[in-house]
């Protein structure tokens, strides 16, 4: 599932609202959506939007051209599968591991750590509700990824998670994504 699928075309007055923001407000928006300060700094930068998908598509170009020391950053503000998630979007993102068997938690954690050894950073996967042996399945694929090829797999993900909450942002304005002033 693309986490478009759902984006509504008539979300024109939370686009026109989030166009409307100060800088330093929408930044703070976008930073709910995505831990890289350059990244929301740069969105902030290119509004006005024409239409939802505008803003969507030039997220997307914009996070291809960060620096891996922002990608770095986006990945600091995502916890562990498996783990206690310490916000609302992560909570829901991560609905489906809530209720997994011990077992199953207990190896994410075990193969949470492997993959940080191995790639230095948090394992970063779409998660959107899905459950936690499937996530667990996914990781232990990518663990068999080089690291070129497991950081080109990570910015789909993180592209995907933002999309998807920037989606929520301009559908539900009063989201942990950050509410309209």
């Amino acid at each position: 599932m693309r986490p478009d699928e759902d984006l509504d075309p008539g979300g024109r007055g939370q686009l026109d609202r989030f166009n409307d923001l100060t800088t330093d407000a929408c930044v703070k928006r976008l930073l709910a959506c995505c831990s890289s300060l350059t990244w929301a700094q740069r969105v902030a930068e290119e509004r006005p939007f024409a239409d939802p998908q505008a803003l969507l598509d030039r997220a997307d170009d914009l996070l291809v051209e960060l620096a891996e020391t922002d990608i770095d950053q986006a990945l600091a503000g995502h916890p562990r599968i498996g783990d206690r998630p310490d916000n609302a979007s992560s909570a829901r993102e991560q609905s489906g591991v809530s209720g997994a068997d011990t077992a199953v938690i207990d190896e994410l954690k075990k193969y949470n750590a492997a993959y940080e050894d191995k790639f230095g950073h948090v394992y970063l996967v779409f998660a959107n509700g899905r459950p936690a042996d499937e996530l667990l399945g996914i990781l232990k694929e990518r663990m068999d990824n080089d690291p070129a090829t497991e950081r080109r797999v990570l910015r789909t993900e993180l592209a995907k998670i933002n999309r998807s909450r920037l989606i929520r942002m301009l559908m539900t304005p009063d989201t942990d994504e950050g509410a309209f002033a």
